[in-house]
């Protein structure tokens, strides 16, 4: 079942949460396989779909772990919606379901963010901690009068140590459900959106990239529909029984980023 790739690639995509931490801890082997395809000069970068948080805090955390990363080197869905909004609705009114982060990046991208559904253009939902009635009503009487429904991500939950946290996906699902409208777009991983947002920032083409992740339906997903090699890391949302159970494909199966690194080369050395 197991199996790592047996080649070198240029470029190599990781998710974040459960595939290199969990809560404030590195996975195991994490800190030594990408500072070794760092020191052999591969580009790294990290793709979340989590948009609670800006990537500059992605950065801090993955720096503060041991992985001295920039914020460039981060893409998360609150940067792909801001840009894919800024193509087709530039300055739009938006009732956001979504936190703070979400929040202030479109205000920083010049979207007006409403409190009420009148004059609302398009409703934004997203992981939502503080999703309440109040909230589904102003995004059910919006998407009424015949605003837009985007998402920023459509997973069913997020890993965190002890199990996890309900995901876009509830938000999703509670719109959906009382509107009778399908959201139009969702704009994180496995979306066409997400993986040209990554091809654009390291400027290299698919078939030179791998993607790795813990969850089939977005990581994996992504990386086969955009020509990327995709390999499913067994260490968070994803277990071996799910993975026999899905018609979803990986080329590589690891127990952990180690495997990552052809058979025969030691990954065992200190970080640059």
């Amino acid at each position: 079942m197991l199996r790592g790739p047996n080649r070198w690639f240029d470029a190599y995509i990781f998710d974040l949460d459960g595939t290199c931490y969990l809560g404030d801890d590195l996975l195991p082997t994490v800190g030594e396989t990408i500072g070794r395809l760092r020191s052999m000069g591969k580009r790294t970068v990290f793709l979340s779909n989590n948009p609670s948080r800006p990537r500059e805090d992605y950065a801090d955390r993955l720096t503060r772990l041991g992985l001295p990363t920039p914020a460039t080197d981060v893409i998360n869905s609150s940067l792909v919606m801001a840009d894919f909004l800024q193509r087709r609705m530039p300055g739009a009114r938006l009732f956001v379901v979504g936190e703070a982060s979400l929040q202030a990046e479109l205000a920083a991208a010049g979207f007006e963010l409403a409190d009420a559904a009148a004059g609302v253009e398009a409703v934004i939902a997203s992981f939502d901690r503080t999703f309440d009635y109040r909230k589904l009503q102003i995004a059910f009487d919006a998407i009424r009068a015949g605003a837009r429904f985007f998402a920023t991500n459509a997973d069913r939950y997020c890993p965190v140590p002890g199990g996890g946290q309900p995901d876009a996906a509830a938000m999703i699902a509670a719109i959906e459900a009382s509107t009778g409208v399908a959201v139009e777009a969702v704009v994180g991983k496995p979306s066409a959106y997400m993986a040209e947002a990554v091809l654009d920032l390291i400027g290299l083409p698919p078939e030179r990239c791998i993607m790795i992740g813990d969850r089939l339906e977005t990581d994996v997903q992504m990386a086969l529909s955009a020509g990327m090699a995709g390999a499913l890391v067994l260490t968070g949302a994803t277990d071996v029984t799910m993975l026999e159970k899905s018609a979803i494909r990986p080329d590589y199966v690891l127990g952990s980023l180690a495997e990552l690194v052809p058979r025969g080369v030691n990954v065992s050395h200190v970080l640059p």
